[in-house]
């Protein structure tokens, strides 16, 4: 406080938090970039190194297991590293890992390669909160973190036609090697321009009383919780229920697009360039549009459980349209992804905001971190039964069937386990 009252700093107006924003954005796309790259490139990759069903699940399992453990972890490491030290090592490691894949030649060295990119990965979702939580104040962070989760459809709307147009005139390892390299080049731009907002030199009068009042908001000195007291509260057991379910249903549809437009639909990787590109520019939209809407209901004197939970559940009751994607003809197909896209993103957004919403800033990463790791469990657990249910004949329907159902009751889950969203005081002891 004491900082920001003395300093004497140029005025550039209050929007320097906003850039913030679009800095994390941009990270959040390359990490979008960075897994997206090998679902994209599957094709390719089969040729050096086969790859069953199962085998894909696998992949993909690899790399939600470390992630999951990390995404808690990290969520841990930001609260006692802080944001800047914490995201530079974060960004570093995964950036390598990416680059490692171009080295495998055997599906259990591709496997080993995911292990490794989950396990950088998982803490870039609980910085991205903790920045919210620091530089954003309870009526904006819903459209702070719209902004920043964009960058999950920036990435994955790049990562179709860039792989493909790469795949065109040189091979599938160097790919990994490019993908990776933008986030070496990332972690400078983050190195120059993110502070605390304590420790920024170039806070404006306006945008530095807008800070105190969200400093003010989170009282210096909280007693740190760790993960057993955090679960003692039922708000966290909903909130890591909730993203278990919708993230199984998410990653489903993240890693399996690309491979349901190869195998169920006859594309080939130039067709999936053209097209697969669509369903995330879509997921930007809603990741906007659902932090957009909830700010405008709070700027409406709606309370923050009204606010919250009714763009939560408009989000959610799109969803169950994607088990018509089977039995519809490929434009429709691809419309009915993009619906379920706009929803899940609308919808992830509202729920990475809840743990600031609802905990104390010194328990925000933490908290974040439970609810990435449950939401990365469900994809684990929702990816291998994928998995068996197409290698055994199965097929397609019921797996989309069980996908579109998974919002619904994920929202029924928090509505039931969190009454009223509102800060938990017992959790400030």
């Amino acid at each position: 406080m004491s900082a920001l009252a003395s300093a004497p700093r140029p005025a550039p107006g209050p929007t320097l938090r906003w850039r913030i924003a679009v800095l994390v954005s941009a990270a959040i796309a390359i990490s979008y970039l960075d897994r997206q790259t090998l679902p994209v490139a599957i094709k390719a990759i089969e040729r050096d190194i086969p790859v069953s069903n199962q085998q894909f699940s696998l992949l993909q399992t690899a790399f939600l297991i470390t992630y999951a453990f990390m995404y808690a972890a990290g969520g841990r490491l930001l609260d006692v590293l802080g944001t800047r030290r914490g995201f530079t090592i974060i960004m570093v490691f995964w950036s390598l890992a990416c680059m490692s894949h171009g080295l495998a030649t055997s599906f259990v060295l591709l496997a080993a390669c995911r292990l490794l990119l989950g396990a950088g990965e998982g803490g870039g979702f609980p910085a991205a909160t903790r920045a919210v939580a620091e530089w954003f104040p309870t009526k904006e962070r819903s459209t702070a973190m719209g902004i920043m989760n964009a960058g999950t459809a920036v990435g994955m709307v790049v990562a179709p036609p860039l792989i493909a147009l790469l795949l065109s005139f040189t091979s599938w390892r160097s790919i990994f090697v490019v993908t990776g390299a933008l986030g070496l080049a990332w972690t400078v731009w983050w190195r120059r321009d993110y502070f605390p907002p304590q420790e920024h030199a170039k806070l404006g009068d306006e945008e530095r009383a807008q800070l105190r009042s969200v400093l003010q908001a989170r009282p210096a000195g909280q007693k740190e919780l760790g993960w057993l007291p955090l679960l003692r509260f039922r708000e966290t057991w909903g909130l890591v229920t909730a993203k278990f379910l919708s993230d199984a249903a998410w990653y489903f549809y993240l890693f399996w697009l690309p491979k349901y437009l190869y195998d169920a639909r006859g594309f080939d990787i130039k067709t999936v360039g053209t097209f697969a590109w669509i369903p995330p520019a879509a997921a930007g939209v809603g990741c906007l549009v659902g932090g957009w809407f909830s700010s405008h209901l709070l700027q409406r004197q709606l309370s923050l459980d009204r606010a919250r939970k009714l763009a939560l559940g408009a989000s959610a009751f799109v969803m169950p349209l994607i088990l018509f994607v089977p039995s519809a003809p490929v434009a429709w197909a691809i419309a009915l992804f993009s619906l379920a896209y706009f929803g899940q993103q609308s919808w992830s957004t509202l729920v990475m905001i809840l743990p600031a919403d609802i905990f104390p800033k010194s328990a925000v990463g933490a908290v974040a971190g439970l609810v990435g790791f449950g939401g990365a469990m469900g994809g684990v657990v929702f990816g291998q039964a994928v998995g068996y249910l197409l290698d055994h004949g199965f097929g397609y329907g019921i797996v989309f069937a069980l996908a579109g159902s998974l919002h619904v009751v994920a929202f029924a889950t928090i509505c039931l386990a969190i009454p009223h969203i509102q800060p938990l005081e017992g959790a400030r002891a």
